[in-house]
């Protein structure tokens, strides 16, 4: 109890007093908010009870008028992190109240109040259950936990697993559980701890006095512990063949001792000093996360970066730099205040920022010629000491072999990790879910989600129609999340990657396993997309027929944006992607689209062109372009010069050359598309940016790095009526940027005009189809609109028009958000019959 009165106060003895109930709703549970609340009223003498009714607080207080509207006050505004307050509802109470002089008491015993019934699941569930959203999400270590870990006074000083009611892992502790036993997991009933990964640590007498106090921060914290019962570190070196034919050392290919012989139990302190020696000599080093493995490296060598992307075969992707602290971020990429607040916030994400002209302090590899740079702060005790004891900015990357999940398993990291790593730094924590760092990135001020991962998962995101049983949205093919929808809300899951092997099914699998109690029973209603090939489409067929919802992919990025804004109406939407099987057999992915969240029709699309190669066409964007050049859909515009196509090709093999034409025109493995996103692949092979990628979107990322900081008037460009639909035909653009090298334009000016280019068609192609419907609200979505330079120009393009223009922001604008349109679509239709 807190707060208490040791006796009563006579009744002629008190001021006036009043009794109210306050509903304190948003991301309120097992955030700590209970226990500020107690503090608070105790502060302002007031007597009454807090609980959690569903996923709210609900408060009963009593005392003077002033004392309440103080108390009121406390709540809206000084509520702690990472607690979110989105209402506060006050109502005067009457009758039996909190008696004066009872004090205030946080009560744990949750209860749900009488209320209508939900909608039904496929077993009578009652979906109005408990919802846990944000209360599951790990949390970045705290302020308070880090003074703490650098505290030598302080008991936990330099203890790698610090943390309290305000952070520290969750949802990467916790298996299959049911709502109730989630909640006892956080503290919100007894022995939460036991269904979790700690349920193998007992508690000491120090930390278990900690989490029966109401006044400690650590107050039914769920992984409090410390170095005399918590979880402990471990260190193995790497075997002498590391896979890269050389040795990790800077000079001369050092060793460190292997370790005690009977294994790899170390001090912490130990295990801690051979892992920052062996980043230090510029080593690789596989370090256990709450959501499994990853690698490390030192950020300022150029030598140790090197050696990390040939080991993984990660050529180009931009790296993440892990940064010690705001001043090293700074130094490292131009930071606003949105990014500030993102790299501060308790989810901890990466956040995609711009390069300082310096590059300083990081090595230029980091990047792979990138303007752009993934940063981040320490989210674990563990990372904050690799930053102190190193003194210098990381590399962090997830740690898994090609194609496979990020390895969580102790025993199978040596083994799956041969040859990436030169030691593990290990621990005896289990990981009962992979989590990987979320991914922010701030567009005109307003941050987005790249990638919903650690500290968003398993969050909701808000539904606007209501879906009658629960469903389950499978996801597209490449960058792979799925959504389980009941009641008004949607929960997107972890990021897995490409759902293109077993390995990568199970993880989905696993995950689905877990996010089915949020929803309070079995999917009733699948939806998937329309391609038959994608194993995600292949899953959802284990339900009948009448039960599954095919949602075109287009469709679904552009109702995602739609649902997340609350756009129920009709509105225009702009996909612009990689290709997707449309409802006539074809690939699209340049659309306009006059839709709502039930369906839409076509007004607007980019121009066909076959991609030789199918799906390998998104690696080699030279043959791309050749499609486009070679056998591009003739919409009635003069023919490219064969002579500037044969300059541009010259330095392609005969043999080479003639396959790909044979391919493109005989239709042999080209099936014929209207991406945006494939047309700025082509654009960069022709510029010679990119004639092969590394991976899906690579050209069109160093394109927009091309572009960058010039202002160009657009190329020429042409638009049709075909069959009832505008169509943009991409063969004018294509033959001015192939006519302006042979004139020697630079290719950076090329590439600005190219992107002047995309705009101007979109605002053509929008201002004819919101005329014709009378529609001014445009969502955009895509995987094209991951290019921030084309974002912003086609937004700041169609305000000025007068449109209404929202952007993915909860959920990402890649095929990472498709899951949750799908499910945003199949509700709207589950609501119509």
């Amino acid at each position: 109890m807190s707060g208490a009165v040791t006796r009563p106060v006579p009744e002629s003895e008190l001021p006036a007093r009043q009794a109210q109930r306050v509903l304190v709703a948003g991301s309120v549970v097992g955030v700590g908010l209970r226990r500020h609340l107690s503090l608070a009223a105790g502060e302002c003498g007031l007597d009454g009870t807090a609980r959690t009714v569903r996923d709210q607080v609900v408060v009963e207080v009593a005392g003077p008028p002033a004392a309440l509207a103080e108390f009121v006050h406390r709540i809206c505004t000084q509520a702690p992190r990472p607690a979110r307050v989105s209402l506060v509802d006050v109502v005067e109470l009457e009758g039996v109240t909190p008696l004066p002089g009872t004090g205030f008491r946080v009560l744990f015993d949750d209860v749900d109040p009488p209320m209508a019934a939900g909608p039904a699941g496929p077993s009578g569930t009652d979906l109005s259950g408990k919802q846990l959203s944000g209360s599951l999400a790990d949390r970045g270590v705290c302020a308070a936990c880090l003074r703490e870990l650098f505290d030598p006074a302080n008991r936990r000083y330099r203890y790698p697993f610090v943390s309290c009611r305000l952070c520290g892992p969750r949802q990467s502790l916790l298996d299959e559980l049911s709502p109730d036993e989630m909640l006892a997991a956080l503290g919100e009933g007894a022995d939460g701890r036991a269904n979790t990964a700690l349920g193998g640590f007992a508690l000491c007498a120090a930390c278990t006095a900690e989490r029966e106090d109401p006044a400690d921060r650590r107050h039914h914290a769920l992984a409090p512990g410390c170095p005399q019962c918590g979880p402990r570190l471990s260190w193995r070196a790497a075997q002498a063949d590391r896979g890269d034919g050389r040795g990790w050392g800077d000079a001369g290919g050092g060793r460190l001792r292997a370790g005690d012989p009977t294994g790899d139990r170390w001090s912490d302190a130990g295990a801690l000093a051979a892992a920052v020696e062996t980043v230090a000599a510029g080593g690789v080093v596989a370090v256990k996360g709450p959501g499994g493995y990853q690698l490390v490296c030192d950020a300022t060598a150029p030598r140790a970066v090197a050696r990390l992307r040939s080991r993984t075969h990660r050529w180009t992707r931009p790296l993440t730099v892990l940064a010690p602290d705001l001043s090293v971020a700074r130094a490292v990429a131009d930071l606003g205040n949105t990014e500030v607040n993102l790299l501060v916030s308790p989810s901890r994400p990466v956040v995609l920022a711009r390069l300082r002209r310096s590059r300083l302090p990081i090595a230029a590899g980091v990047s792979a010629g990138s303007d752009h740079v993934g940063l981040a702060l320490p989210a674990t005790p563990l990372q904050a000491l690799l930053v102190h004891d190193l003194d210098r900015p990381l590399v962090v990357a997830g740690a898994h072999p090609a194609e496979e999940p990020v390895v969580v398993d102790d025993a199978d990291a040596p083994a799956r990790l041969a040859g990436l790593a030169d030691g593990f730094l290990g621990h005896d924590l289990p990981v009962r879910t992979r989590t990987r760092d979320s991914v922010h990135w701030v567009v005109r001020g307003r941050p987005g989600a790249l990638r919903r991962g650690r500290g968003l998962v398993p969050g909701s995101v808000p539904l606007p129609v209501s879906p009658r049983q629960p469903v389950l949205a499978v996801g597209a093919q490449l960058s792979h999340t799925h959504t389980l929808a009941g009641d008004s809300r949607a929960y997107v899951s972890e990021q897995v990657g490409d759902l293109t092997s077993p390995a990568k099914l199970d993880a989905f699998e696993h995950e689905l396993a877990r996010l089915v109690p949020l929803v309070g029973g079995t999917p009733a209603t699948v939806a998937h997309d329309l391609h038959p090939g994608y194993l995600a489409s292949q899953y959802a067929r284990r339900w009948p027929a009448d039960r599954r919802i095919a949602v075109q992919h287009h469709h679904a990025h552009v109702a995602a944006c739609a649902a997340e804004h609350g756009v129920t109406g009709t509105f225009l939407g702009v996909a612009y992607d990689g290709p997707g099987l449309g409802d006539d057999g074809t690939l699209w992915g340049g659309e306009i689209l006059v839709a709502d969240l039930r369906g839409y029709h076509r007004a607007g699309r980019f121009g066909r062109a076959p991609l030789p190669g199918g799906e390998l066409a998104a690696r080699s964007p030279i043959r791309t372009a050749l499609g486009y050049l070679l056998a591009g859909e003739r919409l009635g515009g003069a023919p490219i010069d064969p002579d500037l196509i044969g300059a541009r090709t010259e330095r392609l093999s005969a043999r080479e050359l003639e396959t790909v034409r044979r391919m493109v025109t005989g239709g042999v493995n080209s099936p014929p598309a209207s991406s945006a996103a494939r047309l700025v692949d082509a654009v960069a092979g022709l510029l010679g940016l990119r004639e092969d990628a590394a991976y899906e979107g690579e050209a069109a990322t160093v394109l927009e790095t091309a572009a960058r900081g010039r202002r160009e008037e657009e190329l020429p460009w042409r638009i049709v009526t075909a069959g009832e639909v505008r169509v943009y035909d991409p063969a004018v653009t294509l033959a001015a940027v192939l006519s302006g090298m042979a004139d020697g334009v630079s290719v950076g000016r090329l590439a600005a005009a190219f992107h002047a280019t995309l705009v101007a068609v979109t605002v053509a192609l929008c201002v004819d189809a919101g005329r014709e419907v009378g529609v001014r609200t445009v969502c955009l979505a895509g995987s094209a609109f991951t290019n921030r330079l084309l974002l912003e120009g086609v937004v700041d393009a169609l305000d000025r028009e007068g449109f209404e223009v929202f952007v993915p922001e909860q959920v990402p604008t890649h095929d990472g958000g498709v899951s949750y349109g799908q499910a945003a679509v199949a509700a709207a239709r589950m609501a119509d019959g």
